[in-house]
């Protein structure tokens, strides 16, 4: 997919880890793409491996840094997140932080993300943040908002506050 886009990706693999210099790696890179998975164990990985504080540079540095569902999750406060069980939404309190407040992906894509994270916003276990359906963004420049996108019809990001209203985010269209 990236390559027909005019990239030339880069994998970094932490098990069978064949890069030693992470911080040189990562400052190369113009753009760190995150997938999902398990958030819980791609933070604690990152943590062991020294990563967490190569990618906080490298962003604090210009490096753009994105991801989906769990590649989104990492970069704020917390979460919601399945690492704990699929169909759940637990909260995660331990993201990178460099963005504050909390998020939720998948908000329309799984029916238990939606009361979840509003309860947990309204009970102050997580902190206010955003919500994004399926094929909707935010995107940050530092801890501003820049732009809020979607990729097709429909799809929405939502600003949570600490009472747990929703507020539908005016969105910009890219399908």
């Amino acid at each position: 997919m990236f390559t027909r886009l005019g990239c030339a990706p880069n994998v970094l693999r932490l098990f069978g880890r064949e890069i030693r210099d992470l911080e040189g790696f990562i400052a190369d890179q113009d753009i760190v793409y995150v997938g999902g998975g398990n958030t819980a164990n791609m933070l604690a990985v990152w943590r062991r491996h020294g990563l967490d504080a190569v990618l906080r540079d490298a962003w604090a540095n210009g490096v753009v840094v994105c991801g989906v569902s769990a590649g989104a999750n990492c970069w704020f406060e917390a979460s919601t997140t399945d690492s704990f069980g699929l169909g759940r939404a637990d909260p995660l309190d331990d993201g990178l932080g460099l963005v504050p407040g909390s998020f939720c992906p998948h908000y329309d894509a799984e029916p238990a993300r939606r009361p979840a994270f509003l309860d947990l916003v309204t009970t102050g276990v997580l902190p206010p943040g955003y919500a994004c359906d399926d094929g909707a963004a935010v995107h940050f420049a530092g801890t501003e908002i820049a732009a809020v996108l979607s990729a097709r019809t429909g799809a929405t990001t939502y600003r949570i506050d600490e009472a747990g209203v929703e507020r539908a985010m005016a969105m910009t269209t890219l399908a």
